[in-house]
């Protein structure tokens, strides 16, 4: 299987509900640095996965509608708690979009996955992995 990642981060505030949660009730910040993975068991007639600035340019785009907002103030995500997981699952879900529309390029189309990496920290990340299945 061959993978090409791009990285880029986002800053955000939100607060979550739930006692779990303890102090991040309240609102607060978090900056991520997120890699998006595209993987395919064989590479394209260029030698590609997918088009690597291309990446970058999409996954900034996504970011973009993320990036210092105050997530609890989003009317998509009214009553959600925006964890990091859920923000994994947005970001692969707009992603997939993008390759979809064509915005990776035609070879695009033959990523069979991507997965989408938050990292909150120096230890702690999370990730939400899917097959991209579909892309045109």
């Amino acid at each position: 299987m061959y993978c090409v990642t791009v990285r880029d981060h986002i800053m955000i505030a939100h607060s979550f509900k739930g006692d779990v949660f303890g102090p991040a009730q309240r609102l607060h910040g978090a900056t991520y640095v997120v890699d998006a993975e595209f993987r395919r068991a064989e590479v394209d007639a260029d030698g590609i996965v997918v088009d690597i600035g291309r990446a970058g340019d999409v996954l900034k785009q996504v970011l973009a509608g993320l990036n210092f907002r105050n997530l609890d103030e989003v009317p998509e995500f009214k009553g959600k708690n925006t964890t990091t997981e859920f923000i994994a699952r947005t970001v692969f879900d707009r992603m997939v979009a993008a390759i979809r529309r064509g915005e990776l390029g035609p070879g695009a189309g033959a990523v069979e996955s991507l997965r989408v990496t938050l990292q909150e920290s120096h230890v702690a990340s999370a990730w939400y992995e899917g097959r991209v299945g579909g892309a045109a």
